[in-house]
């Protein structure tokens, strides 16, 4: 049996003091006893609001340097007490534990100190003890008690106090429960996930996963599924941390396509940009600007630029701008943006413009999932890179120094393209593309028919595949493939090696006068 009563007794203790003073004045108003602690209770008492401390509350001092201070009877036992139920009344009456209907209590901010890079004692410090067991034990009781663990939800139980006589809903008391639990699982998951980094662990045997929902989006990747973004707080720069200067919310395909081309536009220290459409590049570029890159990127498929993404890996000034909206173009992320550019970006009114302050580490090491069904796979980041003194050539011929730039470029270029993925490079910028093809050679024919098409568009001569070199992202299973970019006008080739016809390639690549080397690494992409 559950009696529904009005709050009479509520423990507030928060590390978050957003919308705190309001909050607590407005129970004050509703005849509520406040309990408190620390740094929450002085808050509350500056602004004139009468508080009681948990000590006096408990008759329990806190000690241990504030390590324990709710972890008593008194709070837990007024907090997990069943109303109604006769021999937890009695419990209650005969050890003095008045009931505790509602707790506000927000967590030592974990995340937030080990985002800022404190040592091990900090991070240490700030893990939460009393506070998870408070919110837990007050949503496992939420029949009668209520719980809030974030600020937003302050106004939520102050409309329900007033609309039930001080009491709140049912309704809500679960709805708030649910939060309390996920909020809960994913400090403890960060804590985990840090815990296990520091025991060089990245793999555990358990594996926990936290996120906070930034955004509710219209629909996933199709209007019939449901979708959001969630942060995970790592501070790494893109589109989780960058500020959106204008335009509508980003969609799900958005916010994959933008973080695919910033990851991407991130590979390079030149001034970089690349284009992307449904998570694949359609050009990228290095120039010795960043009007210079776009153009030499766009000219690679121009056609599929239309309505794609834009990341570059520089602040972006007033040319770049002016060039980058001659067309129809989703979203640009940089890392910055000057006021002359922002306000050529803010005569298209639809596009999205992101700020991130900063360049992802290529380098930089991280896990990454992909869900199956019944489960998700866990694997570190892609951030191998392969030098020129790493690569093995293979054929007669050795690359001359514009074919070895090239081939660096188009490798690097290749781990962001889904396999199979063949790349043409010619001096700094792709000039053909071809991607997710289930065959090797079909994906380099691809790439060499885009590349006619788009010097028929530009009137060029020839397609700019004659005198290029191309990247392979896993090596060539038969000659086939070679002998595609070869007939394509490929002068070099740069791939993994490693196949068991690896003879026959370089057999084929040697008659056709191309320079190969091999990189030892390959970089699948599904």
């Amino acid at each position: 049996m559950t009696m529904h009563t009005p709050v009479r007794r509520a423990l507030l203790s928060v590390s978050d003091k957003t919308g705190l003073v309001d909050f607590a004045k407005f129970l004050e108003s509703r005849g509520v006893d406040i309990l408190s602690t620390g740094g929450t209770a002085k808050a509350m008492r500056d602004a004139g609001v009468a508080v009681t401390d948990v000590s006096d509350f408990t008759g329990f001092p806190e000690m241990l340097d504030g390590r324990v201070k709710t972890l008593h009877p008194k709070v837990h036992g007024g907090i997990l007490g069943i109303r109604g139920n006769a021999d937890h009344e009695s419990a209650m009456s005969e050890h003095g534990i008045a009931p505790i209907d509602l707790v506000v209590v927000n967590l030592y901010p974990f995340e937030e100190t080990v985002a800022k890079g404190a040592d091990f004692d900090t991070c240490i410090e700030n893990i939460d003890i009393g506070g998870p067991g408070m919110i837990r034990a007050a949503a496992k009781n939420h029949a009668a008690v209520t719980v809030v663990v974030d600020p937003e939800d302050y106004d939520a139980v102050k409309e329900a106090m007033e609309a039930n006589d001080g009491d709140t809903t049912p309704d809500l008391r679960k709805r708030l429960a649910a939060t309390a639990y996920a909020r809960t699982g994913a400090y403890d998951a960060a804590i985990s996930g840090w815990f296990a980094r520091q025991v060089g662990d990245e793999l555990p045997r358990r594996f926990a996963l936290g996120g906070l929902r930034k955004q509710t989006l219209r629909y996933g990747e199709n209007p019939h599924q449901q979708a959001a973004f969630y942060t995970t707080g790592e501070a790494r720069p893109g589109v989780a941390t960058a500020e959106q200067v204008q335009g509508k919310e980003l969609s799900y395909n958005n916010l994959n396509d933008t973080d695919a081309a910033f990851e991407l536009a991130a590979e390079f220290d030149e001034p970089a940009v690349a284009i992307i459409k449904h998570a694949n590049p359609c050009g990228v570029a290095v120039g010795g600007s960043i009007v210079e890159a776009y153009k030499r990127a766009l000219a690679c498929d121009p056609v599929s630029a239309f309505g794609g993404i834009v990341a570059i890996n520089r602040p972006i000034d007033k040319a770049a701008a002016e060039e980058i909206t001659k067309i129809f173009t989703e979203v640009v992320i940089a890392p910055d943006a000057d006021e002359e550019a922002r306000a050529v970006f803010a005569a298209k009114k639809n596009l999205r413009l992101l700020l991130t302050g900063g360049m992802p580490d290529p380098a930089e090491e991280g896990l990454t999932l992909k869900t199956l069904s019944g489960g998700f796979l866990v694997q570190s980041r892609d951030s191998g890179r392969v030098t020129e003194s790493a690569l093995k050539v293979a054929t007669q011929r050795q690359p001359d120094d514009r074919e070895m730039r090239d081939m660096l470029i188009a490798f690097r270029i290749c781990k962001h393209v889904k396999s199979n993925a063949i790349i043409y490079v010619k001096d700094g910028a792709t000039v053909g593309i071809g991607a997710g093809q289930m065959s090797r050679v079909d994906s380099a024919r691809i790439a060499a028919a885009k590349a006619k098409d788009a010097a028929e568009a530009a009137g060029a001569e020839q397609p700019a595949t004659v005198g290029s070199v191309v990247a392979s992202d896993a090596f060539f299973p038969f000659a086939d493939g070679l002998l595609a970019a070869a007939e394509a006008g490929a002068t070099a080739v740069i791939q993994p090696g490693g196949s068991m016809r690896d003879d026959e390639v370089v057999k084929a690549a040697d008659e056709k006068g191309l320079a190969m080397v091999m990189t030892g690494m390959r970089h699948f992409r599904h």
